[in-house]
């Protein structure tokens, strides 16, 4: 039995499993590594949804059911999500909130921030979803097994998705035949499909957690210089990847590289800041590492010492290499593309005088030669949500 799956279920077994009936249990606060714990300051019902409320805003526990009431949210055909509860306004709806629930449309407010996982998994109604201009994360298998969701439209800016967000919807596999790289907005949500050699584009940001775990068809991966956040689990059980390029990478996350065995040619970005202790689990091959950077640097590289494949690894240290590729729409040339781009791309398409763009070709998003209008629209797409 394959050692990666052992250890994921013996994962979820220790992961609590959503009850049928969710007004039996305490909601729990929605679990986020993004965010620091905070002590829920009150509780409630409004509309029949559970609600939690902090200091400065409140949170989406899930639906009621009570038969002896006669209420049972699971089989309301549609569920609209309030914008705001006793004066606070609703930014994340939590873990497991409406898992296996019935509807067959839901409406987010324009307050909404952040979706827990498990969220909406096994919706096998839910047939499409709308995410607000507000949203800026949605956490891992938050809309699995949706078995009906076949339209999800994206707010005109970076979202991030963590693991299997989207596994199992018609949405997902939409995407996937128009190209096995599903990127939206500068994210990289899926690339379970890819073979071979995977170059990922320039435009890429962000990768998200499990993008291509379990792919054993893709060879090698290149990520882009821009592409500085790259989730857990990324490559995990790559059984054939031989070779990866990380050129932009500042951190490597949990088991990105687990069950990479023939993982022997590995470039690092010299940004590169951390590696979890985790990030090479269950490797047993011999790696070439490639540090663009100079080898003091890589010894401040916060990491697990006793790590026996960095251990066994071969080091290469090429400070002058990895940084060749512009980050998209960083026409400053300050190494991100920010708002500042986009103020300094509006101020030269008005033809403010003395603006000079440091690299032009960098807002070249459409690659047709030449900065326009179509351009800064497909920058600010490259932003996150404020």
């Amino acid at each position: 039995m394959n050692r990666r799956f052992i250890k994921t279920m013996a994962l979820l077994a220790a992961v609590v499993t959503v009850s049928a009936a969710p007004l039996s249990l305490k909601p729990d606060t929605v679990l986020t590594a993004h965010a620091d714990y905070e002590e829920p300051q009150g509780e409630g019902v409004f509309n029949n949804i559970m609600y939690q409320t902090y200091s400065d805003h409140a949170v989406i526990m899930g639906g009621i059911v009570d038969e002896g009431k006669g209420i049972n949210m699971m089989t309301a055909s549609s569920i609209t999500i309030p914008s705001e509860i006793e004066g606070l306004p609703v930014t994340s709806i939590g873990s497991s909130a409406f898992s296996s629930f019935q509807m067959k449309s839901v409406t987010l407010p324009d307050t909404l921030q952040e979706i827990g996982q498990y969220a909406f998994s096994y919706c096998s109604n839910l047939e499409s979803v709308t995410f607000p201009d507000s949203l800026k994360r949605i956490e891992f298998q938050a809309f699995e097994d949706c078995s009906a969701l076949s339209a999800v439209e994206f707010p005109d800016h970076l979202v991030e998705t963590s693991s299997n967000t989207f596994t199992g919807t018609p949405w997902l596999e939409a995407q996937r035949k128009k190209d096995p790289l599903v990127i939206v907005n500068g994210a990289l949500i899926d690339g379970q499909t890819c073979k071979g050699d995977v170059t990922v584009p320039a435009s890429v940001k962000y990768v998200a957690g499990s993008a291509f775990s379990y792919n054993t068809d893709i060879t090698s991966v290149v990520l882009p210089a821009g592409a500085a956040k790259v989730e857990d689990n990324v490559f995990s059980g790559c059984e054939n990847l031989t070779s990866a390029e990380l050129k932009g990478v500042t951190e490597l996350g949990y088991e990105v590289f687990c069950d990479c065995d023939k993982l022997v040619d590995i470039k690092l970005s010299g940004k590169l800041t951390s590696i979890n202790s985790g990030a090479f689990d269950d490797n047993d091959g011999t790696a070439t590492i490639t540090f663009y950077g100079t080898e003091e640097a890589w010894k401040k590289v916060d990491k697990y010492e006793d790590d026996e494949y960095l251990k066994r690894a071969k080091m290469v240290f090429d400070p002058n290499g990895g940084g060749d590729d512009p980050v998209v729409g960083d026409i400053n040339a300050d190494g991100v593309c920010d708002l500042s781009d986009v103020k300094l791309l509006r101020d030269w398409l008005i033809v403010e005088p003395d603006i000079v763009l440091a690299d032009w070709k960098a807002g070249d998003m459409n690659s047709d030669g030449k900065l326009n209008g179509a351009d800064l629209a497909l920058i600010k797409c490259f932003l996150p949500a404020k």
